[in-house]
């Protein structure tokens, strides 16, 4: 694992509420977000896809049935060679289990190391969304979730516009383009503002 750690986050908050009046008042009322870390590798990937446009329960379930009819799911071989009625027995509809099979196809073949992207966040990015299934959204998620990459900003993330918005104070949710100029001068603490306008979403703060 190589999320944020708790330590990273409060540095980098802090740092950030240094620069910005408004993300110190914010903290002073919701506190340091707890860290999100995910494994690195084939299997987060597998479980992002498997939970688009579901519940987490309903992911948990189709995982779990999954697992019980194929094998081993950390192991890309196993969606490899399951056949598409064993991925449709499961609960994964036709166009997920293209998506499943697109991504063990990428690593098994080698296409794609998921223990060794490039370094710059853009080609990492860049890498992942070749995969099907996989959107920038998913790709950026990845990247500050399981690898803890500081700098990661999913602008386009509804909840992280609506708390950016509220955080500073802005009459209308900014836009995607507004989001990512906003947080320019946040480099390269960008990842652990978007963990906090979760947080700060999360906990319903009122902003006066």
């Amino acid at each position: 694992m190589m999320g944020l750690t708790a330590d990273q986050l409060t540095t980098a908050l802090d740092a950030l509420a240094a620069r910005e009046p408004a993300f110190a008042a914010a903290l002073q009322r919701a506190g340091y977000p707890e860290p999100r870390i995910r494994d690195r590798g084939y299997a987060t990937l597998l479980r992002t896809i498997i939970g688009q446009q579901v519940s987490v329960k309903a992911a948990a379930s189709i995982w779990n049935k999954l697992e019980s009819i194929v094998g081993d799911l950390t192991d890309p071989h196993t969606i490899a060679r399951a056949t598409p009625e064993q991925l449709r027995e499961a609960g994964l509809s036709r166009q997920k289990a293209g998506y499943a099979r697109s991504l063990a196809e990428e690593v098994t073949s080698g296409a794609l190391d998921l223990m060794r992207l490039p370094a710059d966040d853009e080609e990492a990015i860049a890498q992942l969304v070749r995969v099907k299934g996989i959107g920038r959204w998913s790709a950026e998620i990845y990247l500050l979730f399981a690898e803890g990459r500081t700098d990661i900003w999913p602008a386009g993330d509804l909840a992280v516009q609506i708390e950016i918005g509220r955080i500073l104070g802005h009459d209308a949710r900014p836009s995607e383009k507004l989001c990512r100029d906003l947080a320019e001068s946040w480099r390269p603490h960008r990842g652990a503002a978007a963990i906090f306008a979760w947080h700060h979403y999360s906990a319903k703060m009122e902003v006066v």
